[in-house]
């Protein structure tokens, strides 16, 4: 033993080391181990992180986050958190007859949101294929096939830039349900969103810098033209030429590029002067369809599509429609998205014929949702940055 016990002196901190030997109460009667020998299991060859003052260098911590992870044990609560969270997605879910499916992450056309994709070849196949953007399109053909409310939970990628609220990949959910419209689909969602707070909080209160959100249902409904109109004084029903668009958007300090159509001005305004106001839960609601190409026309205004967005803290965190059924509106929305993509604009939605075809065998009504994980636990964390939620954020080289 006394060989035994040399070798326990000469360990270093973080080295890891198996005990052998029985339990028992010290005489202050906490509970302790009588070891009668040791092994070591794996030697640590590098410094240990800090644990007392913690790993506080944000750059190593995104580098690193198996030492961020021994050092802080608030990053440890967060990633059990979020752990929560999807399961707690999954069981909200699954108590409500949805069954949860996959589809192809390597597509022979990227589809569903208006963003560029990764490309990459596939050497057997001789093709190019891309990394998906959105499961839409996929999940979509399964409501054809009657599997009538399905939901899919894994990575989409865009190829886009980085900011607090954009990592090149991320989780996302996106479920779909037969017979249901958007107004189904945002009863859901706030539905959804609380559960997931009281099963991961034990409430449905967060705190986000000085403010307290309340996640609990009915969230505030606007429209998009009302919900502009109230933060800017811009009319967007009045103001339909994008030149004057422009000029309305420059006068109040926005750069506007010069490729940008109409839809993607509005789409600015909004986000650049209204979402970050929008700090209680807000369902946005009636968008133009030059920003929605697999939306529903709206039942009473025409022009608009029947589609939300849904804000917390100032951050978007879902989006959803009633989903366009009809096929030779969606060839025409295709062909606009061609038109646009000819006109310089290179985030756009490709020409996709085996999705017409699907479409052509008739789909039923359906109601579909995105809600971004990463930016929910986000939310329910209290975090600004999406780096802080994703154990391995994209990062530029060192």
């Amino acid at each position: 033993m006394g060989d035994a016990y040399e070798g326990l002196l000469d360990l270093d901190l973080g080295d890891l080391v198996g005990v052998e030997g029985a339990p028992f109460r010290t005489r202050r009667g906490e509970l302790s181990l009588r070891v009668d020998a040791w092994t070591l299991l794996a030697k640590s060859l590098r410094p240990a992180a800090d644990k007392y003052h913690g790993l506080t260098d944000v750059e190593q911590r995104y580098r690193h986050r198996e030492l961020d992870l021994i050092a802080n044990e608030e990053t440890r609560e967060l990633f059990m958190l979020r752990t929560r969270a999807v399961a707690a997605v999954r069981r909200f879910l699954d108590e409500r007859g949805f069954l949860e499916v996959e589809t192809p992450v390597l597509q022979p056309l990227y589809g569903g949101a208006l963003a560029r994709p990764f490309t990459t070849f596939h050497n057997a196949l001789d093709r190019q294929l891309y990394l998906r953007i959105a499961t839409e399109l996929y999940l979509k053909r399964l409501i054809v096939g009657g599997l009538e409310k399905v939901y899919e939970l894994g990575k989409d990628f865009r190829n886009e830039g980085l900011s607090h609220k954009h990592n090149p990949e991320f989780t996302m959910l996106e479920t779909y349900e037969a017979y249901a419209d958007y107004t189904d689909v945002a009863a859901m969602t706030e539905e959804l969103v609380a559960f997931v707070a009281r099963e991961t909080l034990g409430t449905t209160t967060v705190e986000r810098d000085s403010d307290t959100i309340d996640l609990s249902p009915p969230w505030r409904r606007v429209t998009l033209r009302d919900a502009i109109l109230d933060e800017t004084g811009v009319d967007i029903a009045a103001i339909t030429d994008r030149d004057e668009l422009a000029a309305q958007m420059k006068s109040r300090g926005l750069e506007v590029g010069e490729g940008a159509g109409w839809g993607k001005l509005v789409d600015e305004l909004l986000s650049k002067l209204v979402e970050p106001k929008l700090i209680q839960p807000t369902f946005v609601l009636d968008y133009p369809v030059e920003l929605s190409p697999f939306a529903r026309p709206h039942r009473s205004e025409p022009g608009l599509v029947e589609r939300f967005e849904g804000f917390v803290g100032g951050v978007e965190i879902a989006n959803a429609f009633s989903e366009l059924n009809d096929p030779d509106e969606q060839r025409a929305r295709f062909e606009e998205q061609q038109r646009l993509q000819l006109a310089g604009d290179e985030e756009v939605q490709p020409f996709d014929e085996d999705y017409l075809r699907a479409l052509e065998q008739g789909m039923p009504p359906t109601g579909g949702l995105g809600l971004g994980i990463d930016r929910l636990v986000m939310i329910l964390s209290g975090r600004h940055s999406i780096r802080e939620v994703v154990l391995f954020p994209a990062l530029r080289s060192e």
